[in-house]
């Protein structure tokens, strides 16, 4: 385990085990949401929270999105994974291939101890209730996707025309970053993880006492 100069865990291994205590919040799963802008840096910290949880299965938001609907994945999510995770039973989703612009053939998704969900969207609200915990990217649209463009080439460049208005209006109706449990901040060697306002707002209020 990475230890920090002071001898104690660092962050991820800090949070890979405040996770693995939370309660299940999905039948047996502990879903964990990682949301943000695209480009934020989701996939690349989802992936390294997952080897800190021991090699925890990670869902990508974008095999259930696609060209005509980057936001209408909803049903499937439910119907292909959170119904049968619910029930405890491996779940089989069928991701879509950006470049044939179609669904391919189910992959398994097994109902592990913690499944990582990321994607723009994760925590969405109907999403939420089934959320062991929420973590959001803090790192602002400009500067996300300046980074996605960048990574994804001159080929790419009609879609983020189409995607960065379709990302600002779901975010303006259903924004996630309020309700998130945990702000990370990504670093160049460690993340900071910071408390974030959905874990502020559900703190108990002190009675006045005056």
């Amino acid at each position: 385990m990475r230890q920090d100069p002071l001898g104690s865990p660092g962050p991820l291994p800090r949070l890979a085990a405040e996770v693995r205590a939370a309660r299940p919040s999905l039948g047996p799963v502990r879903l964990v949401a990682v949301d943000g802008h695209a480009g934020s840096g989701k996939t690349t910290f989802a992936g390294r929270l997952a080897e800190a949880l021991g090699g925890a299965p990670v869902l990508h938001l974008d095999d259930l999105a696609t060209h005509e609907e980057p936001f209408a994945w909803t049903a499937r999510l439910r119907e292909q994974v959170l119904a049968p995770l619910s029930r405890g039973e491996q779940a089989h989703y069928r991701p879509y291939d950006w470049h044939r612009r179609a669904f391919g053939p189910p992959r398994p998704l097994p109902a592990a101890p913690v499944v990582v969900l990321e994607g723009v969207g994760a925590g969405r609200r109907a999403v939420r209730p089934v959320l062991a915990r929420l973590l959001w990217m803090e790192v602002d649209a400009r500067t996300a996707h300046g980074r996605g463009r960048e990574r994804d080439g001159a080929e790419q460049a009609a879609f983020w025309r189409g995607w960065v208005p379709a990302e600002r209006r779901h975010f303006a109706s259903d924004p996630s970053r309020p309700f998130a449990d945990t702000l990370v901040r990504p670093g160049t060697r460690e993340p900071a993880l910071l408390s974030g306002p959905g874990r502020e707002a559900a703190k108990p209020r002190c009675r006045d006492r005056g």
